[in-house]
């Protein structure tokens, strides 16, 4: 048990040593995957959706929530995903098909261009 509470105060607290950190820019919204690690080497994934957002006055905010997944929960999470995406995949497949056009289409940033480097 003292294990597992000396896990959860590095990963609220500390937040965990960044491993690995992915970025997928969806329209107004980012998901960040960060991997992270505790001092036991033990990974944990917080997984973060941003939305930018206009206030009133014209400024932007960015609204943001996150999601912890810690390792015990892993494989289930992961099985859970695959069987809705595979869902949504046959009885949707027209939102795939949109999002690949899309990708193709959409013109090369300065984004792109840096990440090609």
């Amino acid at each position: 048990m003292a294990e597992n509470m000396d896990f959860r105060r590095e990963t609220d607290v500390e937040g965990g040593e960044e491993v690995y950190s992915k970025a997928v820019r969806a329209g107004r919204r980012t998901y960040f995957f960060d991997v992270k690690a505790t001092r036991n080497d033990d990974y944990f994934l917080t997984i973060t959706e941003s939305r930018k957002k206009q206030m009133k006055d014209g400024s932007f905010v960015y609204d943001k929530h996150k999601l912890y997944l810690y390792k015990e929960d892993f494989a289930k999470f992961s099985d859970g995903l695959e069987e809705v995406i595979n869902y949504i995949k046959e009885h949707k497949p027209e939102f795939f098909r949109q999002q690949e056009a899309d990708a193709q289409a959409a013109p090369a940033g300065v984004d792109d261009e840096f990440d090609r480097l």
